[in-house]
């Protein structure tokens, strides 16, 4: 009996150290020490403020510990700025969004939020957001919320999400808003072809963005660059189905940040809609693009493999007739090969008040259904060099 209770006690203390491991000398804080259910039923929205609440304000590197399980989580915000120089929360599980009803998380823009922190690690898991009946309600016409994005990643110094799969987004999977020094890595996004708008990764106003050994799938951009992007670098990253990697649509507005240092290379696309586009609203704009590389691509059955597009006007609602002021300059096409579904392979279509200068297309071969492609060129000046397939418009 009495080795039966030291078993007992035994099992019982490493249940313990699994469930609280050493919460305080490890500055480890585990959302189920604070009430949250590993079921995916229960709400544990509470349980992981509390844990990040802590987290947060500890004094040396701290992690909240998202242990094994599903957890039902509602619209939360993480805010800095934390005391610690870096605060990590490790995903060993699965937050999703609550089944039915699809106004708790979309009638917010954001789901999950981190906020102000300088020093951010997010490690692994999975986020469900149980888009489709929100996607059903948006083609469907009925009154429908917002929607949310899934992961909002606002204002944030020195950050790393590693190890991610962000899955059935409502809206955008994942956003990047006013950071600096952000590495993104090893993530997986998953949504169906037919999802709208559910981009897998919006970014706007950051500097020194990394995105790299990734895998996207999903039913808009697999990465959308917005105004004030700079310094950004995507590498080894699979996108398809979707919408291509696009900068843009810029010029939504006449006074709008311009979008620099962009590095795109050793990228596929497979069956995408589009592969590398640049696309702006045919307005007035103070904006520009400069300074772009596509290095290294792989072109699969890609739709529209390289577009530029300056005459962007859906519904012919708000512009029409109207030239875009965007300045694109020096963007450059290097080692382009692959297949296009439609015959017109690069298509460089500019502002007839603003063109494009300083396009080069190095090294592409494009071809389609085993025959020679097109290109097709207004108002853009260039340089072609080395075999180039189609014929360049220069």
């Amino acid at each position: 009996m009495a080795n039966l209770n030291i078993i007992s006690f035994s099992l019982k203390l490493v249940l313990l150290f699994i469930i609280f491991p050493l919460s305080t000398n490890a500055a480890t804080f585990s959302v189920l020490r604070y009430g949250a259910k590993p079921n995916g039923r229960t709400d544990s929205t509470k349980a992981f403020s509390r844990a990040w609440s802590l987290a947060c304000q500890s004094r040396k590197p701290a992690t909240m510990w998202i242990p094994k399980g599903s957890y039902l989580v509602k619209k939360v915000t993480f805010n800095g700025p934390c005391r610690s120089k870096r605060v990590t929360v490790q995903f060993d599980g699965k937050i999703v969004a609550p089944p039915k009803n699809i106004w708790v998380i979309g009638s917010s823009r954001n789901w999950i939020l981190f906020h102000g922190i300088n020093g951010l690690t997010i490690n692994g898991g999975v986020i469900d957001a149980r888009g489709s009946q929100y996607w059903n309600c948006r083609r469907s016409g009925g009154r429908c919320p917002q929607g949310a994005v899934s992961l909002s990643i606002d204002n944030v110094k020195n950050g790393v999400i590693s190890g991610l799969t962000s899955i059935n987004s409502q809206q955008s999977h994942i956003s990047i808003n006013g950071c600096n020094k952000m590495l993104i890595q090893r993530v997986t996004i998953i949504a169906p072809r037919q999802s709208p708008n559910t981009d897998g990764i919006d970014l706007q106003a950051s500097t020194s963005v990394t995105i790299i050994d990734s895998t996207i799938g999903t039913g808009d951009d697999c990465i959308a660059i917005g105004p004030g992007t700079k310094k950004l670098l995507v590498q080894r990253v699979k996108c398809g189905p979707g919408h291509g990697i696009s900068i843009g649509s810029l010029a939504r507005s006449q006074n709008e940040a311009g979008v620099q240092g962009i590095v795109v290379k050793d990228v596929t696309f497979d069956g995408s809609d589009n592969g590398v586009r640049i696309k702006t609203w045919a307005r007035p704009s103070n904006g520009f693009v400069k300074n772009v590389l596509y290095q290294n691509i792989v072109m699969k059955s890609v739709r529209h493999p390289i577009i530029i597009d300056q005459t962007y006007c859906p519904g012919d609602i708000g512009c029409p007739n109207q030239n875009s002021g965007i300045k694109i300059s020096g963007v450059t096409y290097l080692n382009v090969h692959g297949t296009s579904r439609s015959p017109i392979a690069v298509s460089l279509h500019c502002s007839r008040t603003t063109p494009c200068t300083g396009i080069k297309l190095y090294n592409v071969k494009l071809s389609y259904s085993k025959k020679p492609a097109k290109s097709f060129c207004y108002s853009a000046a260039g340089t072609s060099r080395g075999q180039v397939l189609p014929g360049s418009c220069f």
